[in-house]
């Protein structure tokens, strides 16, 4: 493993189990606190982790964006008489809606909506009403994008295990714990790159959060791949990253936690096509990517590290989003990178889920979409 990545295990991530997570459920899961259990505003949310549950790994699965089915002009989200009123947050990252209720739209305009989502990167709706409605109906409301995710190790509520939770607990010992071996909580990533299907669609809803803090910055990777040279761009082009889960495994083992799914390990180009756009971007993800296979050990590292200081400490690349209640944010997990921000530092509980839809096995060219064999002689060689 590259030393990029070395300290990325020991981030703090409230999506893993924590040792402060003593509560049991009636089914004899792990949850958290009672204490933490008694203060949370939307209990049929919290996070469960059943060490009797297990799930088959994940194989290879033919995708179809929704997004390519969107009506002309994105009529059927955006109506030309309708309420909505819709601000850039930059010109080309992230936008915030108004006037739009999400749990309301038909298929049509939820295929819009996931257009939109892919052109804009991140998008911001306000006062919805999907955290009263449950978790079922948010879950059933992503079906109809496609596959959901089920994550191998975070806490998902008992029935619903599609539901990826964060949860920090009211407690002085959470607090201490994101800062005891590190100097801040920022880790650039986009989720679950390991899996062989890329996570695309993602939505997310804060349930219960601190006054002010806890918010979430997103960075544009086609801007970045755009911003390279023509000679950099090209050096890009056939290099691919090993991502793997197995580190998070462990240090979720380490933990206490519970393992639903073995880890996996597989093989994304650098550069990568989104299918609905047809732009080009970076995939590169410190938190799961492990070393580019076409070079030795040095070379890797120092590219590698080149292309994440240039994602994060381009800041106009970047928009960030702070929570309210009752927001929803939906984006493309495979076009942004994203990272939390962990610097609310009083004992109170900071509740959210994750929805996220399996997309298309990550390509280098849109000849290679839905290619079960694509990358079939690097697997080989690489004995995966």
């Amino acid at each position: 493993m590259a030393p990029v990545a070395l300290s990325v295990e020991e981030k703090y991530d409230a999506s893993q189990f924590q040792p402060s997570h003593l509560g049991k459920t009636t089914q004899g899961s792990f949850t958290v606190s009672q204490k933490n259990q008694n203060l949370a505003l939307y209990p049929e949310y919290l996070p469960t982790w059943n060490p009797l549950q297990k799930f088959p790994p994940y194989k290879f699965q033919k995708f179809h964006d929704r997004g390519l089915d969107a009506s002309e002009n994105l009529s059927s989200l955006f109506p030309a008489d309708g309420p909505q009123k819709i601000k850039r947050l930059t010109p080309r990252l992230g936008s915030e809606v108004d006037g739009i209720q999400l749990s309301q739209l038909d298929d049509q305009a939820k295929s819009d909506l996931a257009r939109f989502v892919s052109d804009r990167g991140v998008v911001i709706f306000k006062n919805q009403d999907f955290n009263s409605k449950g978790p079922e109906f948010a879950i059933n409301f992503m079906k109809y994008f496609g596959t959901l995710h089920t994550h191998p190790t975070s806490g998902a509520p008992e029935k619903f295990p599609q539901m990826h939770i964060t949860f920090r607990g009211a407690s002085q010992e959470e607090i201490d714990s994101v800062f005891a071996k590190n100097l801040n909580s920022i880790l650039w990533h986009s989720d679950c790159s390991y899996s062989l299907n890329a996570l695309q669609l993602t939505l997310f809803s804060c349930l219960q959060l601190p006054e002010s803090g806890g918010d979430t910055l997103f960075a544009n990777t086609v801007e970045a791949y755009n911003r390279l040279s023509p000679a950099m761009q090209e050096r890009l082009e056939g290099l691919h990253i090993l991502h793997s889960s197995v580190e998070q495994a462990a240090a979720n083992k380490k933990a206490g936690g519970i393992t639903r799914r073995e880890a996996e390990t597989n093989i994304h180009p650098i550069v990568r096509v989104n299918p609905t756009t047809g732009k080009k971007h970076l995939y590169v993800n410190k938190e799961f990517g492990r070393r580019i296979i076409e070079l030795k050990k040095e070379e890797s590292e120092y590219l590698l590290n080149f292309l994440y200081d240039h994602i994060e400490k381009s800041q106009d690349l970047q928009v960030r989003v702070s929570w309210q209640p009752d927001t929803i944010v939906l984006w493309n997990n495979a076009t942004t990178v994203h990272t939390p921000c962990v610097d609310f530092d009083e004992p109170v509980i900071r509740h959210a889920y994750r929805i996220s839809v399996m997309g298309e096995r990550p390509v280098s060219d849109l000849k290679h979409l839905n290619d079960e064999n694509y990358l079939k002689e690097k697997y080989e060689e690489y004995g995966l």
